[in-house]
């Protein structure tokens, strides 16, 4: 040992382990560089394909014949595309709306930690078990007028009753919404119970005390307190609602006619149903522009809070 050093026993187990650590970090390596490199071919080397593909005169296999923004310009000028983006518009509004707006009155209910609460909680969170095209079916046999809730109400007695959204072009879309929102209102009600009960129960007292009731208190108080809650399920749902594809096929399949297409529903029957591939990458390339525009200031507020920390 040199002259002058002192060496205590937290040093030599450091010496000691460096090798182990080495060996961690190269195991660790070996097991996450596959699965990088998977994700780098078949998700950002497609992505970039597929962008490529879009600027061709592809259709049934590619062809790499440059046309520039020609498939984008086609793409806009598509009445079939417009109603695609006008039902993803009503989707995400009136989707999002509902279930942030019902998840947070079943969190809320839920937050003054009623009788049987464990048991409401998994009768809500039961559907997200379920995958969508299975919900798509269910709710395809009850919305089906000569099957499902009309032909009920109707052997009650209301023979007047009609209810056939499903099979009415202007209605249809709403019936998807009626399905997702059944499926993730649960979900939704998670997460709001969750920073509900991260909220400081002193400040609630001290709330009752000044004499406020209980919905003056979480609507000035408690709501505020669990905005970053509501951040995150609307990019969450959002996100959600951009991607819907097994739902729509499974309930609508876009129909009648095209009424209830979606983006993505747009996309795959145009790539797989028309042979459109340029189109349908065309299509898919706005899908991926879209999503990027809600994750990436999303990703961006969120590390910057991480920082802040």
């Amino acid at each position: 040992m040199p002259e002058g050093r002192i060496y205590s026993p937290g040093h030599a187990v450091a010496v000691a382990g460096f090798g182990g650590g080495s060996r961690q970090v190269l195991t660790a390596l070996a097991v996450l560089i596959p699965s990088m490199l998977a994700v780098g071919l078949f998700v950002y080397v497609f992505v970039a394909w597929t962008g490529v593909i879009s600027l061709t005169t592809s259709r049934f296999a590619p062809d790499y014949t440059f046309v520039g923004l020609s498939q984008y310009f086609k793409l806009w000028a598509n009445d079939r595309w417009i109603t695609s983006v006008a039902n993803l518009g009503i989707f995400s509004l009136l989707f999002i709306g509902l279930t942030v707006g019902a998840g947070l009155v079943l969190a809320i209910f839920l937050d003054q930690r009623i009788r049987a609460e464990n048991a409401i909680r998994t009768i809500y969170l039961y559907p997200m078990a379920i995958s969508f095209i299975v919900t798509g079916i269910a709710w395809k046999w009850l919305l089906t007028p000569d099957l499902g809730i009309e032909k009920l109400v109707r052997s009650w007695g209301f023979a007047d009753f009609k209810f056939d959204w499903i099979v009415d072009p202007r209605m249809a879309i709403y019936t998807i919404v009626i399905a997702a929102f059944w499926q993730s209102a649960g979900f939704v009600m998670a997460i709001f119970l969750a920073a509900l009960r991260g909220v400081d129960s002193e400040i609630i007292k001290a709330a009752r005390i000044d004499g406020a009731s209980l919905p003056e208190i979480y609507r000035s108080i408690v709501i505020p307190m669990v905005r970053p809650a509501f951040l995150s399920v609307i990019v969450i749902l959002l996100y959600q609602a951009l991607r819907s594809f097994d739902l729509v096929v499974a309930l609508t399949n876009g129909g009648p006619g095209f009424a209830s297409d979606l983006p993505t529903t747009f996309m795959f029957k145009y790539t797989f149903g028309r042979s459109q591939l340029a189109q349908g990458a065309a299509s898919a390339i706005m899908i991926t522009m879209t999503v990027a525009a809600v994750m990436i200031p999303y990703l961006y507020s969120e590390l910057r809070h991480e920082r802040r920390r």
